[in-house]
């Protein structure tokens, strides 16, 4: 057998965990309108089936089970609602878009709820509406970088930026077919589409114009399109000439998908993608289907990762925004599916660890909830990223604390020591370390970099004796002082003590004695030895982390060992090849 080599991620064993039906959101009406949408957004609304015109719902997500048969509805629209979208940087704010060519603005009241005393609850109306389409409008997607910017589509064949402060268009985009799917990049410059004529757009859309257009799907179903937040990337879905279900990745300006058309399956459903900027992870749902695939996106491929099943079709699904996840359980996506259009089932997708410690590595810093540019600030060409949320203070249960959009994590190793300075001379501020991405070291890069960093301050003079690190007061001379002689005492110099330092949790080593002898009986090098003793520390715990954590890789592939030798029986080559495999690469880490 060729040699198998697994491909490294933190995500690979992320696995989807359905909810049981009590927690479900139950009792509902959901729309049973054929138009292509998602039918639910989550933070969450979902299109209602109503007579009399139309509307949608808004529940709050902890008021989870049946819900009363009369809840109060958001209603204006006078014919079906086709789909609605959340602003990003406003929690109550809401935008609707209808059959009947308008799209209206909603603000979801102060504590809001299902469950009242009335016996018939009051509607909520609309405080805006948006006219200026002459036909259906089919999908509405607010700008994610820019304040009160929203993207609404039509069946007249234009797309509408709208300023929903002033209540006025602010551009148009004149498309030549019916518009099937949106998407916004992370900085809210540029708008991806996918059209009936079976194409993909990308707009510069402040000129107002395509700066990119290329073929695509050539099946006769819909194609939809997501933007790879920051990243300068477009995937698709949609269908072959023989109906196959396709996944296709495209850099803007590039007439042709990056490794082409990569085949899903023949499932006749449309495939709806939703992208994870902070894992870097794609999500395929599908129309019709109980299944999500999900990807991890790197070195411009989709790496498969696994697949979450359902017998349960889902015809809607929606994922809450990042800032939403349980961090306390290892969650870092969570979906809402539509199902038998009675009822929502939410879907967590978490990383299945045991720490009981805030998991840095699997939560990058997220969009935060303040937009990088004003409305008026967009329209007049400035662009930009809004600021993050640090997940470690959610975790601690605190405000969230905002950080910069182009912030980077400090580097995992520290910088060696300064070298001493003269005690006339003031010691300049330290300059930040610039963050450095490195492959964790080997067993022994580790121990050179230990002896590197003890030898710096190793004494010299081998013959004289070094106090003891754990010395608390000086310790007495050998022999005993002679009396002074009283016609001498005010010229004899007085005995200098000997400095002690506490060795920080490692007892007496080369290295912390060394640092030690390395202080001045006037004091002047003792910065110069904190700082010393402060890396060795932040060093050795570091160390003893990756140690702890090959270990256990040891223990793993030692008990995979002896598994398959068990299993083996009369030897597979198969398994005989495996078993060297694994052999070989326990010495090399013993090594």
């Amino acid at each position: 057998m060729s040699g198998r080599f697994v491909r490294a991620s933190k995500y690979r064993h992320v696995f989807g965990k359905s909810t049981r039906k009590e927690f479900c959101y139950d009792n509902l009406r959901i729309s049973r309108n054929a138009w292509d949408t998602n039918l639910i957004k989550a933070g969450f609304t979902f299109n209602w089936e109503a007579s009399g015109g139309g509307a949608f719902a808004v529940i709050p997500v902890e008021e989870r089970g049946k819900i009363p048969d009369v809840i109060p509805l958001f209603r204006g629209h006078t014919a079906t609602v086709l789909d609605t979208d959340w602003n990003p940087f406003n929690d109550r704010v809401i935008a609707s878009a209808s059959d009947d060519g308008k799209v209206m603005l909603w603000q979801v009241p102060l504590g809001f709820s299902l469950f009242t005393d009335a016996e018939e609850p009051t509607d909520v109306s609309p405080f805006a509406k948006l006219t200026g389409h002459s036909r259906k409008v089919g999908q509405v997607l607010f700008n994610p970088a820019a304040e009160n910017i929203l993207a609404s589509a039509s069946g007249d064949l234009t797309i509408r930026l709208w300023d929903i402060g002033a209540g006025s268009a602010v551009h148009t985009l004149k498309h030549p077919d019916i518009v099937q799917s949106l998407s916004w990049n992370a900085a809210g410059t540029m708008l991806a589409t996918t059209s009936r004529d079976k194409k993909l757009r990308v707009w510069d859309v402040r000129q107002e114009r395509p700066a990119h257009e290329s073929p695509g799907h050539e099946g006769a179903k819909n194609s939809r399109a997501v933007w790879l937040g920051e990243h300068n990337r477009v995937a698709t879905t949609g269908f072959s000439k023989m109906s196959d279900r396709q996944l296709a990745l495209w850099e803007p300006g590039n007439p042709n998908p990056i490794g082409g058309f990569t085949v899903l399956d023949s499932i006749s459903g449309v495939c709806m993608p939703f992208w994870d900027d902070g894992s870097n992870c794609l999500y395929l749902a599908g129309k019709g289907d109980g299944n999500i695939r999900y990807f991890e996106y790197e070195n411009d491929k989709f790496e498969f990762l696994s697949e979450y099943k359902s017998p349960d079709p889902q015809r809607g699904l929606a994922f809450l925004p990042k800032r939403g996840v349980n961090v306390h359980e290892n969650e870092i996506m969570r979906a809402y599916k539509t199902v038998n259009d009675t009822y929502i089932e939410p879907i967590s997708f978490t990383v299945p660890r045991r720490a009981e410690t805030f998991q840095s590595d699997i939560y990058p810093p997220c969009v935060g909830i303040k937009p990088a540019v004003s409305a008026q600030e967009w329209a007049a060409g400035k662009s930009g990223l809004p600021s993050k949320i640090d997940f470690e203070s959610i975790y601690e249960g605190n405000a969230p604390v905002e950080i910069p959009s182009d912030y980077n994590p400090p580097a995992s190793i520290p910088a060696p020591a300064p070298a001493a300075i003269p005690t006339h001379t003031k010691a300049p501020e330290p300059a930040p370390a610039p963050a450095v991405i490195r492959s964790p070291p080997s067993m022994k890069e580790q121990q050179n970099s230990m002896a590197a960093l003890a030898s710096k301050y190793e004494d010299k003079k081998d013959d004289e004796e070094e106090p003891s690190s754990f010395d608390e007061i000086s310790r007495p001379q050998r022999s005993e002082p002679k009396a002074p002689s009283p016609t001498k005492t005010a010229s004899a110099p007085l005995p200098k003590p000997v400095p002690s330092i506490k060795s920080p949790t490692l007892g007496s080593t080369p290295a912390a004695s060394a640092a030690t002898s390395s202080v001045s009986p006037s004091g002047s090098g003792g910065p110069v030895v904190e700082t010393a003793l402060d890396q060795i520390k932040v060093l050795l715990e570091t160390q003893t982390k990756m140690l702890s954590a090959q270990s256990q890789h040891i223990e793993r592939l030692t008990a995979e060992v002896d598994s398959l030798k068990k299993r083996m029986g009369t030897g597979s080559p198969d398994q005989s090849e495996r078993i060297r495999q694994l052999e070989l690469e326990l010495e090399e880490l013993r090594s």
